[in-house]
């Protein structure tokens, strides 16, 4: 049975489907030789496919197995593979894949920080995202400035931008001091900067903007920003269901990794050493007399989703009212 081009593509880890279409509508898609075009579909599993002039793996839908990660995203880093200016990605971090690459399930910008999930099965990545199916995405945000109920009511209601009509599925108040105020919010679209250009809608800024659940996953509380965890079975099989997607019946961790999915001592030192070795690059080398200690060095500067409403951050506040829809 043939399928679509990109959709091979997608379950085959290059990138999500809606990538691989702009990959194929760009030229960069070639099927035994010739330029791949946008609707064409895959009928020989044996065909040579390559992608900028590397082939690629394919796989049957049966013989990949979906793998799931949760990752921290501090603020500062790019949803994205490279950066010509050679600032940090998302990517960096992550573990390394042989025949496989990590997809990223939406984006957050370089201001932005918390959960991000990323799997290696580009349809999964490509249904997650997709509006039609309302996956929420809920976030904690400090916004300045006044705001009252109207503008809470607005928010909720829905209000013009420039892309089409916008709105929360739910504002939570929880709690500030001052201008500064602190809120959990719920879209189910991933629109560009759609958070914050809600907000400015009413004519206040946000300062601080966190993702803390994407479906029933959340941010881990124990999970440092720049450090990740792979999903079990179960929860790769939640993320399927929601979108529709067969089962996995199997799962690269073992019952070892199991009893140690809590060794968190391991991944923050494994962030610390990415960060001092990041920070030592962008420092001049110590010279040989330093290293003797004969003059001064220059060197670098000294589990499973949570159940219930429990959330990542400050806690919900009184003297607001809860608004829904």
């Amino acid at each position: 049975m043939s399928e679509k081009l990109q959709k091979v593509l997608a379950r085959a880890g290059v990138g999500s489907r809606r990538e691989m279409e702009g990959y194929i509508q760009a030229d960069r898609v070639s099927v035994n030789g010739a330029v791949a075009k946008l609707g064409d579909r895959l009928d020989d599993p044996s065909a040579l496919v390559r992608v900028d002039g590397h082939a690629v793996q394919l796989n049957a839908p049966s013989e990949s197995v979906c793998r799931v990660l949760a990752y921290n995203k501090p603020e500062g880093e790019l949803c994205t593979r490279s950066d010509p200016e050679g600032r940090r990605t998302v990517f960096d971090r992550l573990p390394k894949l042989k025949d496989a690459r990590w997809v990223a399930v939406g984006r957050l910008d370089a201001n932005t920080s918390g959960l991000m999930l990323f799997t290696t099965d580009g349809e999964l990545a490509n249904r997650l995202m997709h509006p039609s199916r309302q996956v929420q995405r809920e976030y904690m945000v400090r916004v300045f400035g006044d705001v009252n109920e109207d503008m809470v009511k607005n928010l909720v209601h829905g209000v013009e931008l420039d892309d089409g009509v916008a709105r929360f599925e739910d504002v939570v108040y929880a709690g500030g001091e001052g201008m500064n105020h602190t809120f959990y919010v719920v879209i189910t679209e991933g629109r560009n900067r759609e958070v914050r250009r809600l907000w400015e809608t009413q004519g206040v800024t946000v300062s601080r903007l966190k993702r803390v659940r994407y479906g029933d996953i959340y941010l881990e509380k124990d999970l440092p920003r720049g450090g990740w965890r792979e999903m079990d079975l179960k929860e790769v099989n939640y993320l399927r269901e929601m979108v529709e997607m067969k089962p996995e019946s199997q799962t690269v961790i073992t019952p070892e990794d199991q009893k140690r999915k809590k060794s968190r001592q391991k991944i923050r030192r494994a962030v610390r050493r990415y960060e001092e070795r990041i920070d030592s690059n962008d420092k001049p080398k110590k010279t040989r007399q330093a290293r003797r200690g004969n003059g001064p060095a220059a060197g670098p500067k000294g589990g499973s989703p949570k159940k219930g409403n429990q959330r990542s951050g400050a806690p919900r506040g009184k003297g607001k009212p809860r608004t829904r829809k």
